[in-house]
């Protein structure tokens, strides 16, 4: 049997991302499972004082008991969503893991949020949001994809620095020991794990990935950072076959 799936949206989002691949997955598996949830302090979930992502992770485990699942879930997750997901895999019961676009190390993208933290504190916090949308990719979409990509989110000056406070306040080398323990705590458990990224990785990324998780699985899946309403149909054949190829 198909493990149920969780599904996690990125940061401002809400589960109604989710629409296209839960329709494309009711095709293919209309008995499997599948769960999308809102993140603390996204559409219909109450905010929080502290979005600490090990905090977040045990929020969603308890709304993941709650459902009664029958069985350890396939936890998807896109961007922090991503991050939430693997935390949460390396604590909690979990068949498999995916990745949808979402380095585990700071890289570049750390330092673009350091370097905006005054402005992210400031008035003008929501330009730095919107130089982050500029880059996804959100101009190729096309109907309903676009539709939601562009309203179903609600940016949020407390959600970004909650979200992003690790970031901010953790050294890349404190992050990068905890990114690799989370990695390695799932495969000692047996747990897949599939990165899905928008275009070929850097070596050393892969290199690093692989050396904490030698099982992880690498998919390139050539588009924006919004793969989920990109290539709803391809990522359902992708978790349609992730029991029997993770």
């Amino acid at each position: 049997m198909s493990s149920p799936i969780v599904l996690l949206h990125g940061l401002t989002f809400d589960r109604r991302h989710w629409r296209p691949l839960q329709r494309e997955l009711a095709v293919l598996e209309p008995n499997r499972t599948v769960l999308a949830l809102d993140l603390p302090g996204h559409g219909d979930a109450r905010p929080r004082a502290s979005y600490h992502l090990g905090e977040v992770a045990e929020v969603i485990h308890g709304q993941i008991t709650a459902a009664g699942l029958a069985g350890p879930p396939t936890v998807v997750g896109h961007s922090v969503g991503a991050v939430i997901a693997t935390i949460y895999a390396a604590r909690y019961p979990t068949s498999a893991v995916v990745n949808l676009d979402q380095f585990l190390l700071p890289g570049t993208f750390g330092a673009v949020v350091r370097a905006a933290e005054p402005e992210l504190r400031g008035p003008g916090w929501h330009a730095v949001w919107e130089r982050m949308v500029a880059g996804m990719g959100i101009e190729s979409l096309r109907g309903e994809a676009r539709h939601l990509a562009e309203t179903a989110t609600d940016p949020q000056r407390d959600l970004l620095l909650g979200y992003w406070d690790e970031l901010l306040r953790d050294k890349d080398a404190q992050l990068a020991a905890d990114r690799a323990a989370d990695l390695r705590a799932i495969g000692e458990r047996g747990i897949g794990y599939r990165w899905v990224t928008g275009a070929q990785p850097p070596a050393p990324y892969v290199e690093w990935l692989t050396s904490a998780l030698p099982t992880a699985v690498v998919t390139v899946l050539p588009g924006g950072h919004l793969p989920h309403l990109e290539h709803p149909a391809h990522l359902a054949r992708l978790l349609y076959r992730n029991d029997d190829d993770s």
